[in-house]
């Protein structure tokens, strides 16, 4: 099947797709074209931006394991390459959410792994490492600290 469409027939059709997804969204059909704009919003502060320290401590780990044994403490990102690269896989995206002020909420009550959630001060995070033969646990540590000097 053959579709014959010139430019101008194109463009207008697909000007009326653009004016339905931007009612979709909630703005009006004309906002951003030639010159017509919706009223300017006052602008908003954003919250001072919060520093952490985040420290890495093997809190679990087979008698016998290989790569990293218990009590075993790393600071990120200074350290980052002294740990194990499967290991690194599991905690990079813990670590990318509390480096930036995020806390997930589950806490693990009742166990060995139960967690501190304090943005103001300390949190922890537990990851176990993917080696299923390591029974390795690291626990993440992020402590707020002041913002960098100037």
């Amino acid at each position: 099947m053959e579709v014959n469409m010139n430019r101008r027939d194109f463009v207008g059709k697909a000007g009326c797709g653009l004016a339905t997804f931007l009612a979709a969204a909630g703005l009006p059909a004309g906002a951003g074209a030639a010159g017509q704009t919706t009223s300017p919003e006052k602008p908003v502060a954003l919250p001072p931006r919060k520093f952490y320290r985040i420290d890495l401590e093997v809190f679990e780990a087979r008698l016998d394991s290989w790569c990293h044994k218990k009590g075993d403490t790393f600071r990120y990102p200074d350290d980052w390459g002294k740990v194990c690269p499967w290991l690194r896989g599991s905690l990079n995206d813990f670590i990318r959410i509390l480096e930036s002020g995020g806390t997930l909420s589950w806490r693990y009550e009742g166990t060995s792994y139960e967690k501190v959630i304090d943005p103001d001060g300390v949190t922890t995070e537990y990851v176990r490492c993917p080696d299923p033969t390591s029974n390795l646990v690291v626990k993440i540590i992020r402590t707020r600290v002041e913002p960098p000097k100037k």
